[in-house]
């Protein structure tokens, strides 16, 4: 299928603004994650130049999820307050400051990101999701890959596509769920299957493709690809329970409303965001150029460069095939991502 449209950013709100708060540890701005959450917003915006961004939240009251399942994420411990503080204002200031939020009754931001992928490639564009979580590796394809953001900040982020998937778990974009569903994920108080862990869930899954294949092999099949003990437990009835129920906790919908890519273009009015940002003790100026639609910062002769940010220059190169690729030549100084 032809690629017609540009390139959609989409931001886990949700994840990205948890990182920014513990990152700002001891920090005097009176919204310090708020601040985190515009500059990752803005670092994207001028590494990958994006034609169109959009940021979800989760839903602060309802979750369906929880309502399938009482014990989803009912293990975490309250948040400070000053964090709930700021998570309640994030969409709103983003609204003010012209960029796409949503918000979707009973869902999370995930399931932004799912809906917002799905769109894009309906509608011939392609899209980067960027998060903290591992979750939207299960969205990747031809179309579609993530940049995650790890411990060390917008530095330390790498962008994985289809190709790369493979060589950091072992499994394709196709499989993640099951390899997700197959470990468990503590953070969401979901337990995998009794002896599987990220190892034996990626041998299992190269070896029969998905879990339900897996279910139908024979024992000696399963013995040779994880161990007596883990074919013993992953045959065990309660197993084929905890795998159902982590899948579809687990399987981000794909089908809600969300604005269209053309409907979240950039650039963004430079006026209006940093009105926006500064009724919250937030200014910033110059960093949001790739937002606003104005130059990237340029060296002169009359004036010494100023030293380049920690994360500049670090974020790993991954090259997105396929349509992406050669869509943009990157500007001096930025890292060639296509």
């Amino acid at each position: 299928m032809s690629r017609t449209g540009g390139l959609l950013l989409v931001l886990d709100g949700n994840s990205l603004l948890h990182r920014a708060y513990h990152a700002s540890d001891g920090s005097l701005e009176p919204a310090p994650a708020l601040r985190g959450l515009i500059g990752y917003l803005a670092r994207a915006a001028a590494q990958l130049r994006p034609d169109a961004v959009l940021v979800g939240f989760d839903c602060p009251r309802d979750s369906a999820r929880r309502a399938d399942h009482p014990g989803y994420k009912a293990h975490r411990p309250a948040k400070p307050a000053e964090l709930s503080r700021q998570l309640e204002i994030a969409p709103d200031l983003l609204r003010a400051a012209g960029v796409g939020t949503v918000v979707p009754p009973a869902y999370e931001a995930d399931d932004v990101l799912a809906s917002s992928s799905a769109l894009a490639r309906e509608r011939g564009w392609q899209s980067v999701l960027m998060t903290s979580d591992r979750d939207a590796f299960a969205l990747i394809d031809e179309t579609t890959s993530v940049l995650r953001v790890r411990n060390g900040g917008f530095g330390r982020s790498v962008l994985v596509d289809a190709e790369s998937l493979p060589a950091m778990y072992g499994v394709h974009p196709w499989q993640y769920t099951d390899f997700a569903a197959l470990r468990g994920d503590p953070s969401d108080n979901l337990p995998g299957v009794r002896r599987f862990g990220a190892r034996t869930a990626a041998r299992l899954l190269s070896t029969f493709g998905s879990v339900d294949q897996a279910w139908q092999a024979d024992v000696a099949a399963l013995r040779e690809a994880v161990g007596e003990l883990a074919a013993t437990s992953f045959r065990d009835p309660t197993s084929r329970e905890i795998v159902d129920r982590n899948r579809r906790l687990m399987r981000m919908r794909r089908d809600l409303p969300v604005p269209g890519p053309e409907t979240a273009r950039l650039p963004l009015d430079y006026l209006v965001i940093r009105r926006a940002l500064r009724e919250h003790g937030i200014n910033l100026g110059p960093s949001l150029w790739a937002l606003t639609g104005g130059d990237a910062p340029v060296e002169t002769p009359d004036v010494p460069p100023e030293p380049a940010p920690a994360w500049a220059g670090t974020l790993k190169p991954r090259v997105l095939h396929g349509a992406m690729s050669g869509r943009r030549d990157p500007i001096p100084g930025q890292t060639a991502l296509f």
